[in-house]
């Protein structure tokens, strides 16, 4: 079979993309992973279908790099959602659905995009940590030297544990710096640290700020870019009109024989 895809990036957060609209592609486990392969495949961090969706303008299925259909995917998103406008399929205002229920998006100048990201209503804060699910399930430590941290091992070993067994849970490093925050993320079905995690940024962005309330937005630099965050918060657990924003762009198109 002979895949045509499209690769996208989102602050250095890698995406194969295959428009399936007409249900041409369906992949096994084992071709999920082997075109996120970094040496044998494509290379990317998760794997993405635009498909049609009744009443929106499509809809995005997201894999992990290991083959496994995943939680909602931010900086994924953002990267459909420009591919949408390329292909004709969206425009710049845009409605689609995924797995966690409806998404917004908003082209803008640059290969900007914004993404509306699901409300949030339950926040676990514990000393230095913060605990939500933003779309995936986060788990946000507060750290003062995150560069000298073993994110490979301190990720994996908290994503593991018994607690968040059986599917584990994404682990995001954060510092406070003068600009916001900066952050490193070990993503569940990559098993590794990626260059930036949308959904991660989010709860970065939204646990940085405790206990207040009031309208926010938090600059949030990622390993492979610059991303900012959008909230209203009303409460300790009430956390409204949530959108992610950053770059997200087309980095080559081609075929594959799988």
């Amino acid at each position: 079979m002979t895949v045509h895809f499209y690769k996208y990036q989102g602050a250095g957060n890698d995406f194969v993309i295959l428009d399936n609209r007409n249900k041409s592609y369906s992949l096994s486990t084992e071709q999920i992973n082997f075109l996120c392969d970094r040496r044998f495949g494509i290379g990317a961090d998760g794997l993405m279908l635009l498909e049609a969706a009744e009443g929106y303008d499509f809809r995005m299925v997201y894999y992990n790099a290991d083959g496994n259909e995943s939680t909602m995917c931010g900086n994924g998103g953002r990267c459909i959602a420009a591919f949408a406008q390329h292909i004709g399929v969206a425009g710049a205002d845009q409605s689609f659905i995924a797995i966690d229920g409806p998404h917004k998006a908003i082209i803008k100048e640059g290969g900007i995009v914004s993404l509306q990201m699901q409300d949030i209503d339950a926040i676990e804060f514990s000393d230095n940590v913060a605990i939500m699910n933003t779309g995936s399930p986060h788990y946000v430590s507060f750290d003062n030297d995150i560069d000298s941290l073993d994110i490979f091992t301190e990720g994996r070993n908290i994503r593991n544990g018994e607690r968040f067994h059986p599917k584990g849970i994404n682990v995001n490093f954060v510092e406070r710096t003068a600009e916001g925050l900066r952050i490193r993320t070990y993503e569940r079905g990559v098993e590794d640290e990626t260059l930036a995690c949308g959904t991660g940024v989010t709860a970065a962005a939204i646990a940085s700020v405790g206990d207040a309330t009031g309208h926010f937005e938090i600059s949030v630099a990622a390993r492979g870019g610059n991303l900012s965050v959008q909230f209203d918060k009303s409460g300790a657990q009430e956390v409204r009109n949530v959108w992610l924003t950053g770059p997200a762009q087309a980095v080559f198109e081609g075929q594959i024989s799988i």
